[in-house]
């Protein structure tokens, strides 16, 4: 029993030595890249080591460190992991939208510790997220993807009453069902696609879906133009055929001289 003791005390100041040579050599390797690197004014700054999608968590094990000059910092970057993460048992902070592998983390990207990182967060100054109801045909065949800008037009009436009207141009797509994240690939049909808007812009959208429904056109990335589109009605894509005009019927006559007397006499 006492040598088996000994055994098993021997080997964990083994593993424990060695756990402890590691993490010196891990620690005495940083420093000496630390030093190296502010003598070439450079400074270790922290980026990611694998994409981290919008709302997800930041830990330790998807991040790096990398060497960048001390002149060009950009804004709010974390140069020490104490910064940036939580203390033991803490609640973490998460990526406000995605950051790439090799992106630096900054500020403006993630969220406080235990924050709640909503769509909200993606709006601009004075903007709102409204939501509209599509289905296969008026969302565009599922091809609507966060990040894509829309039209929205609204149809209305019956039979010759019919018309469809653009009540908004050049939208930002924030969300399609529950996906924020604008770097969803794969399109879906969707049966909800919320949209940027001003207030102004939301109190339209929501008389429009009331008043009749609504479809969404893609437009493309290059394409910033917003010029007013005027209403089309049915009458003006169906016009009315043209008659056939009858061509005059011909009559054949035969004109008789007697003299002065002429008399003409058609033929059947």
């Amino acid at each position: 029993m006492r040598i088996a003791s000994l055994l098993t005390f021997t080997a964990g100041l083994a593993v424990a030595g060695g756990s402890a040579y590691l993490a010196r050599d891990f620690f005495e390797a940083k420093y000496k890249r630390e030093v190296a690197a502010e003598r070439e004014g450079l400074v270790e700054v922290l980026a990611a080591a694998q994409n981290i999608p919008f709302g997800q968590t930041i830990e330790a094990q998807k991040l790096t460190s990398i060497s960048w000059p001390k002149d060009a910092l950009p804004p709010g970057v974390f140069t020490d992991y104490a910064a940036l993460l939580p203390k033991s048992g803490g609640e973490p902070r998460r990526a406000r939208a995605e950051i790439a592998q090799g992106e630096l983390i900054l500020a403006s990207k993630v969220s406080n510790y235990g924050e709640k990182v909503t769509i909200v967060q993606t709006l601009g100054p004075n903007s709102r997220a409204m939501a509209i109801e599509v289905n296969a045909s008026s969302g565009v065949g599922g091809f609507v993807t966060p990040g894509d800008r829309v039209d929205v037009m609204m149809t209305r009436g019956s039979n010759e009453t019919l018309k469809t009207v653009t009540i908004l141009q050049d939208v930002r797509v924030i969300g399609v069902d529950q996906e924020a994240d604008e770097k969803v690939k794969t399109p879906g049909v969707a049966r909800t696609v919320t949209v940027e808007v001003s207030p102004e812009q939301g109190q339209r959208l929501a008389l429009a879906q009331k008043a009749g429904t609504l479809s969404l056109t893609l437009r493309t990335l290059d394409d910033a133009e917003s010029d007013p589109l005027p209403s089309i009605g049915l009458a003006d894509i169906l016009s009315e055929r043209p008659k056939n005009k009858l061509e005059p019927t011909r009559i054949r006559t035969v004109i008789v001289r007697r003299g002065t007397e002429v008399t003409e006499t058609a033929i059947k």
